[in-house]
């Protein structure tokens, strides 16, 4: 069946996750940030991640903003920063206000002037969406931002891929699902829909049962594997 809905994970997907330690790491009175921001970024978001699959598999769920308060911690005590509380304050405030990747909003403005329906399905809570997508201007574009908040757990339950069909009265194999997150590609792809995994790091792929049915650099190509 043709798509008619193109689903996007939002954090390291639509919206740059390393965006708040790079910042934070030019900004005066943060010189201890400047040689570890690379390592800081990714701890911090290893751990986000870590934590959501755990309360998904223990049932106990909480909002996604105390799990990125939770990984950010570790990872500054893992890169020697802990005792700095006017650099954790900054990184959060600058987690609310992701840079988008560069290619998104032409990439958006493509799928919709075609008439398909685009949405976000996310970890993230529903205000931390509202100012990632504020922030990045992108709101006209987006028919709806779903949040995991509405079912009490973390992709890749099933629960969650439900919301699209639930929202938008689709088929799962009309839903292109697009993840920079190879193991939410799979998730999505075991659960029907069409999948392409954006692997910008180039990593290799997760030994799980279910594959991505695409695997891109960036997102400049959406618009052609939605069909259009």
């Amino acid at each position: 069946m043709p798509i008619t809905t193109c689903v996007f994970d939002a954090y390291g997907t639509l919206f740059d996750v390393a965006a708040a330690a790079r910042q934070a790491a030019a900004e005066p009175g943060f010189e201890a940030l400047r040689q570890k921001w690379p390592e800081l970024a990714n701890h911090w978001r290893l751990k986000q991640l870590q934590y959501t699959w755990l309360r998904a598999v223990t049932d106990a769920h909480a909002d996604f903003w105390d799990v990125t308060q939770d990984g950010l911690d570790w990872a500054l005590e893992a890169t020697g920063l802990e005792g700095d509380a006017a650099l954790r304050q900054r990184l959060l405030d600058l987690y609310w206000e992701l840079q988008a990747y560069a290619e998104v909003p032409e990439m958006l403005r493509a799928l919709k002037a075609s008439g398909l329906q685009t949405a976000i399905l996310s970890n993230g809570s529903p205000p931390m969406l509202d100012g990632a997508v504020q922030s990045a201007g992108i709101g006209d574009l987006l028919d709806d931002v779903l949040s995991v908040e509405s079912v009490g757990i973390f992709k890749p339950d099933s629960r969650v891929y439900d919301l699209v069909q639930e929202r938008f009265g689709c088929a799962r194999d009309q839903v292109l699902f697009v993840s920079s997150n190879g193991w939410d590609a799979a998730g999505a792809s075991g659960y029907g829909f069409v999948t392409a995994w954006v692997n910008r790091a180039g990593e290799p792929m997760d030994r799980l049962p279910w594959t991505p049915a695409h695997v891109l650099s960036d997102l400049t190509s959406i618009p052609q594997l939605a069909g259009l």
